[in-house]
């Protein structure tokens, strides 16, 4: 029989899960780095921080060995969209307010759900649909609100654009790895995917001239602090409350990220960023949005999306 505490244990998982995802954007504005070198070293610390899972594990370095070429190369291009999309978000926190790259980058299911529903056959229910026009709609108060009306505000047209394209390869990401972590392990899909990000991410800071050594050791320890914090306290920890939670309270959960980062940007004395009323309208009118669009989503997809 299940004691009180032991029940309690997924939702207090969930809790810490969500609180220490909503840090990552305060720690990438807390960073005086160019935006790709911290999406470089963001990357390379989370592999650093995935490796000692395969030195422990023989049975992940044989599934490793193991892997069919077809599947290698879709988590190859899984790892390329990973990356593109750090590069985008991460690029759009020096552009636009917390608050609003959080929020439009969160909307991918506004994404996925069109996709899925024409090409993997996965039927959009009515209320579906409908949180799909409702977060659309968010999106445009939000940014034709900032930019057309508030030429002083904190988001920009450009930044609010670049936190939608990152929304799209975070969208991306999702629908590929829904195939792959079917028959892939958790380690070695992070392990591939992490590595090949980072990889790419070294050629686009090349490409850009961003640099990839030389960063202060302030920086790199704020980076480092955001791998573990957000990627494994916060992805590792909400990847297995999932075995022991209903879908629909891990889905609503996951609203909290784009809110806590707006509540801890407001009050975090060095970042202290004041949303627009633009911001807080149309963002609560996308994460309504995207609670509907997410509704009866299985606990399958969901732990598949992380």
């Amino acid at each position: 029989m299940l004691t009180k505490e032991s029940r309690n244990k997924p939702y207090s998982a969930l809790f810490i899960s969500i609180v220490s995802v909503s840090f990552a954007a305060i720690f990438i504005v807390s960073c005086k780095a160019p935006p790709l070198s911290i999406a470089l070293y963001r990357l390379l610390f989370t592999t650093l921080l995935v490796f000692p899972l395969i030195l422990i594990s023989r049975k992940t370095r044989n599934e490793l060995l193991s892997l069919p070429r077809s599947t290698l190369l879709i988590m190859v291009v899984i790892g390329v969209i990973l990356a593109a999309h750090f590069a985008l978000w991460i690029t759009s926190l020096t552009k636009t307010s917390v608050a609003s790259s959080v929020i439009l980058v969160t909307a991918n299911p506004i994404i996925v759900g069109p996709i899925s529903h024409f090409f993997l056959k996965e039927k959009l229910s009515f209320i579906n649909a409908m949180g799909i026009c409702i977060s659309v709609m968010g999106v445009i108060i939000l940014v034709l609100g900032n930019y057309g009306f508030n030429m002083f505000s904190l988001d920009s047209l450009e930044g609010n654009i670049l936190a939608m394209l990152g929304g799209v390869a975070a969208g991306v990401y999702i629908l590929g790895g829904r195939k792959i972590r079917k028959t892939v392990s958790v380690a070695s899909y992070a392990f591939v995917v992490y590595s090949v990000s980072t990889i790419t991410l070294f050629f686009i800071c090349l490409f850009f001239g961003s640099p990839v050594y030389g960063l202060s050791s302030i920086d790199l320890g704020i980076i480092l602090l955001m791998a573990f914090v957000a990627g494994i306290l916060g992805h590792t920890l909400y990847n297995w409350s999932l075995e022991h939670i209903r879908a629909s309270v891990a889905s609503v959960a996951l609203l909290g990220e784009p809110l806590g980062s707006t509540l801890l940007a407001f009050v975090i004395p060095w970042i202290s960023q004041v949303p627009s009323y633009y911001t807080i309208i149309g963002g609560g009118v996308i994460l309504l949005g995207i609670y509907l669009t997410t509704r009866n989503t299985t606990e399958k997809a969901l732990l598949d999306e992380i």
